[in-house]
């Protein structure tokens, strides 16, 4: 089946945004006297947003008393250097020169809110047909909601679509949507979740290249 357009989850499938992410954290912690945690230690926690960073990074759960105000401050923090560290994952930029000269459209959908997720998009200097984040639908990940504006936005029906993904939430929202799904090694993978191997998506790939080999 030749798919139209490719769809991308954002953190940890299509950008390395987890430096940034854990310098929010780790600046965080350090205003409370406590050690920076390692980038090894938060990074699968990355694709998880402020939820699972703030649990790794002090234990709490969203219904924990201070936890509205303790989000805040990690999302301020997040904001002031959004994009020191964060990069395209090796291959990235080549792979979508090879979707355009393909006429292959690509886009962004992302749990991500708009506010971090365009301005990513605009100091990384990429060009997506199309971008849906968090609060771009009532709904997050892994409902299809997310997935089916977009394919709505491109004007094609979501069967034309792949959507890649690096968590399992990423393949069941593309199965929910009716689009195909594939995984990436190479991400964060959510902290509590199985590898890709149990996802049950079409196909898993270990570098942005073999993309290509699936449409």
């Amino acid at each position: 089946m030749t798919s139209q357009a490719v769809l991308f989850d954002f953190d940890g499938t299509f950008a390395d945004t987890a430096p940034d992410l854990a310098a929010a954290l780790n600046a965080m912690r350090t205003k409370r006297g406590l050690d920076p945690l390692p980038a090894e230690t938060v990074r699968p926690y990355s694709s998880m947003g402020a939820r699972g960073l703030l649990r790794i990074g002090f234990g709490m759960t969203p219904e924990h008393a201070d936890y509205a105000a303790m989000k805040d401050e990690f999302l301020d923090n997040y904001a002031a250097s959004i994009c020191v560290h964060t990069r395209l994952f090796p291959g990235m930029s080549e792979l979508v020169g090879q979707l355009a000269a393909r006429h292959v459209a690509w886009g962004i959908v992302t749990n991500k809110a708009t506010r971090f997720t365009a301005r990513l998009v605009e100091e990384l200097r990429v060009t997506p047909a199309c971008v849906v984040c968090g609060d771009s639908t009532p709904h997050l990940k892994p409902h299809p909601a997310p997935l089916l504006l977009a394919a709505k936005q491109l004007e094609l029906a979501p069967a034309d679509c792949v959507y890649v993904g690096d968590d399992l939430r990423d393949i069941q929202a593309a199965r929910a949507a009716g689009m195909r799904c594939i995984a990436v090694e190479y991400g964060y993978h959510g902290a509590e979740n199985p590898g890709p191997a149990t996802w049950n998506a079409d196909a898993i790939i270990s570098r942005p290249a073999e993309l290509l080999e699936h449409l």
